[in-house]
């Protein structure tokens, strides 16, 4: 059960890394439901800062799902005597 839980946290990890990498620079971002009801959110939404610090996030989830690939737990080995 161990292995099937860390490989859907690096699934998603990635998953949330990748979409949170992309999706503020699409059209979609500037088309959401907060931008037309929120007109004060929409200097900061739409902010090209913003929009990198929300893809920064994005890369940082990606490169924790690689780590979380690269390291296993397992038992330490003891050296022989």
């Amino acid at each position: 059960m161990n292995r099937i839980y860390r490989a859907l946290l690096v699934v998603l990890a990635f998953e949330m890394g990748a979409l949170l990498l992309y999706l503020p620079w699409s059209v979609y971002w500037e088309q959401n439901f907060f931008l037309s009801h929120y007109p004060l959110l929409r200097s900061v939404l739409l902010h090209p800062s913003f929009r990198g610090a929300v893809s920064g996030i994005g890369i940082l989830d990606i490169l924790l799902a690689i780590g979380w690939i690269g390291s296993r737990q397992g038992p330490d080995r003891v050296p022989p005597q």
